[in-house]
């Protein structure tokens, strides 16, 4: 609906209708304003209602007086036109002034006048009635449309729990602090990212995840903001600000992600921008070029004025768009967060898809299976390596750090560590007691002239104490169990290569590539060295997608075609150089995350060759005189309200 009344009251506001927008190949949506849009609503509806009613009122007056011509019934066709069309033709004008002359109402307001000036009184009329009208359905469709996307969207939370000394408050989580305690009560949105400190309970994730199953947490779990308690309250201690929260992340990447303009979203309003004057100057020729042949001016006028009604694109450039809308929001709620439209072009194209190993393929919940110290106590080595971990995120870092705290039932005091350095993708260095400590991988030993014996076991880790060799323990990782075969499951929707790229042992790998039905598998990659294994595969195959995780992951997923960070927001760095993040650890859901862009795609192919296809079908039936306005205004109006439910279907993705 163009809400006329609506630009007038909020114009300080600087509040612009899409439709209005949409004639400058621009397509903002919004959701009207509180003060004014259920009285637009109600302007609209009397407008056409009286107009249908004085319209109908003249239509029996025209066929009760015998005279044809009389000025009565006229008059009264012309109030029924004023009364169904002011507010476009004021709209038309304010326009004009403005620059805009090849908008959708100043073409509506020629048309119709020109169907007046030529005695087609009712379909002059016509042309106004049906063009409100389909605005009205049009408008409410898209509103509807939005609002539902957007609660997709949507998982802000209002307000948190905070313990105080005198019992919990309710106040905003933009209030609460790192280290505060907020309770969270069944059926309450978790609003800040924290650690369990009581209690226990299940968390529904499916805003996060798009998982069904509920997940168990209890004392020491780490929660997300956005999840809802399920079962009994917990305590959380809050470790981390709102706007650095899993749910702050979210939602400033959906605000953002219509802002990103897919290929085909930056073609149509390019094409637009041609189509209108294209199809408004051919308008011309056909009132002016064909009557100097073959005369009745008054017949190419009304077929004119046909093309005139239909050089408006909106069905495209509404359509379009809030397609790629629907995408973004369908694939959310699949637990798949899109950077933008942008992203759907190179998702949908892909031929080649590259993994990471460890936490991306693998769960990246690494066991130690053996401790083997050389020259130094059992109990020391332990001591010493976990010293040397201690400060690292790293799964294999973790997973030391936990052998040694299950071992000896406390967590290591680390008084005594210093220069805490992290080599990335090969290990770390610290300063410990006054010892220089490092552990990691042979590499690093080699770096650093320290001889280690060489080792069939696929993970392990090598430590040693100011240049001496102390020792290794070896470690096992387990393959996610969505991982197993997708390397074929890609291959059955069309990508062509699956390629595992990893900083672990060619052993490794190599076992994972074939648990994977990975087509290769390249090891002992340095960050840079993926870098270059995947600049190979983008020159070899076009549009390649890369899924990491973690930090050393970022430059792969910055470079590649897509980048898509698994695991939600748990490395900051790899989600913010990924293009897609995929909430639940599913590697999985990169299939999802294609066939939702293709069918973005394909619904907007769609939306364009049927808007294109009807529109010119119709202008070749009005040059040959079979089309009349009725049909001229279905054409243009009925096909962007049919794109608009066509685009709709982007919300109900089946696997």
């Amino acid at each position: 609906m163009h809400k006329h009344e609506h630009e007038a009251c909020c114009e300080h506001n600087h509040h612009e209708h899409h439709h209005d927008c949409c004639c400058e190949h621009e397509h903002n949506h919004h959701h009207g304003c509180g003060c004014c849009e259920e009285h637009d609503e109600k302007g609209e509806l009397l407008q056409i209602i009286t107009g249908l009613a004085v319209a109908a009122a003249a239509f029996l007056l025209e066929h009760i007086l015998a005279e044809k011509n009389s000025t009565v019934f006229i008059l009264v066709y012309i109030a029924a036109y004023l009364i169904s069309g002011w507010s476009v033709i004021k709209s038309s004008l304010k326009n004009i002034r403005r620059g805009k002359i090849f908008d959708e109402m100043f073409l509506m307001t020629v048309a119709s006048l020109g169907a007046l000036a030529i005695g087609k009184f009712t379909e002059g009329i016509a042309v106004m009635l049906l063009y409100r009208i389909g605005e009205l359905l049009q408008d409410k469709a898209v509103e509807n449309s939005e609002k539902s996307i957007t609660a997709l969207l949507d998982i802000r939370p209002e307000y948190a729990n905070l313990k105080t000394e005198n019992g919990s408050k309710k106040v905003s989580p933009k209030g609460v602090h790192i280290g505060d305690i907020i309770i969270v009560k069944p059926g309450e949105s978790v609003p800040l990212d924290g650690k369990v400190i009581s209690g226990s309970s299940a968390l529904d994730t499916s805003a996060l995840t798009g998982e069904p199953e509920p997940l168990d947490i209890s004392v020491g779990d780490e929660v997300l903001s956005g999840c809802i308690v399920l079962g009994g309250a917990v305590e959380i201690e809050v470790t981390g600000e709102y706007e650095n929260s899993a749910v702050a992340k979210i939602i400033e990447m959906a605000e953002h992600a219509a802002e990103k303009k897919a290929h085909t979203e930056t073609f149509i309003s390019r094409f637009a921008a041609v189509y209108t004057p294209v199809v408004t100057f051919a308008a011309l020729a056909v009132i002016f070029i064909p009557p100097i042949f073959m005369g009745n001016f008054k017949e190419w006028l009304y077929r004119g004025l046909i093309f005139l009604v239909l050089s408006c694109p909106c069905a495209l450039v509404i359509s379009v768009p809030l397609t790629f809308f629907g995408g973004i929001g369908g694939a959310s709620k699949a637990g798949i967060l899109v950077r933008g439209g942008n992203c759907f072009d190179a998702l949908a194209k892909a031929k080649a898809v590259v993994f990471d190993k460890t936490g991306t393929l693998t769960k990246g919940e690494f066991k130690v299976n053996e401790i083997i110290p050389e020259g130094v106590s059992r109990d020391e080595f332990l001591r010493l390596l976990a010293a040397a971990e201690a400060y690292s995120n790293h799964p294999i870092a973790k997973a030391v750090i936990s052998e040694y705290e299950n071992e000896y039932g406390e967590t290591l005091n680390l008084s005594g560590l210093s220069d805490y350095k992290e080599v990335s993708g090969r290990g770390a260095s610290v300063v410990f007691e006054g010892k220089t400590v490092i552990s990691g991988s042979a590499r690093l030993m080699k770096e650093n002239g320290i001889d280690v014996p060489k080792s069939t076991e696929k993970t392990v880790v090598y430590a040693a104490v100011d240049g001496k060799y102390i020792g290794r323990v070896t470690l096992s990782d387990l393959l996610r169990d969505d991982a197993y075969n997708i390397g074929e499951k890609l291959k059955a929707i069309g990508i062509n290569k699956t390629v595992i790229l990893s900083g672990d042992k060619q052993s490794a790998c190599n076992e994972i590539a074939a648990l994977t039905a990975a087509d290769k598998a390249v090891g002992e990659l340095l960050p840079d060295g993926k870098v270059i294994e995947l600049e190979k595969l983008m020159k070899e195959n076009g549009d390649v997608i890369f899924m990491g995780d973690g930090i050393n992951d970022a430059p792969s997923l910055s470079l590649a075609s897509v980048g898509a960070a698994m695991g939600g927001v748990g490395s900051a760095a790899a989600s913010q150089a990924a293009d897609v993040i995929l909430m639940a650890d599913k590697p999985s859901l990169i299939l999802k995350a294609i066939k939702i862009a293709r069918k973005t795609l394909r619904i907007a192919r769609e939306n364009i060759v049927f808007a294109l296809a009807v529109k010119f079908i119709v202008l070749i039936l009005g040059v040959l005189g079979i089309a009349n306005m009725w049909l001229a205004v279905f054409a243009d109006v009925g096909v962007c309200f049919i794109a608009i439910l066509n685009s709709l279907r982007m919300l109900k993705m089946k696997d």
